[in-house]
């Protein structure tokens, strides 16, 4: 992971606890237990970043749902 698609991940985690009226550190949690962070954020970062925060949290979202974590 470098330091650019580092900086998104930690972004979208607060972006997510945000949205998701959440802690970071549980959303944290949930991605790793999910393996979100490095099976789809990190290696999708060129086409994530470019996307609004918005969709990328709802990208997040099914990714999670799909894998029987509960938002």
């Amino acid at each position: 992971m470098d330091k650019n698609s580092f900086s998104y991940v930690i972004y979208m985690i607060h972006a997510c606890a945000k949205n998701w009226e959440n802690t970071p550190s549980e959303v944290y949690k949930k991605l790793k237990s999910a393996d979100c962070i490095m099976g789809f954020l990190v290696p999708n970062y060129e086409i994530l970043h470019t996307q609004s925060t918005q969709y990328v949290i709802e990208d997040i979202k099914e990714y999670l749902t799909v894998r029987g974590i509960s938002i």
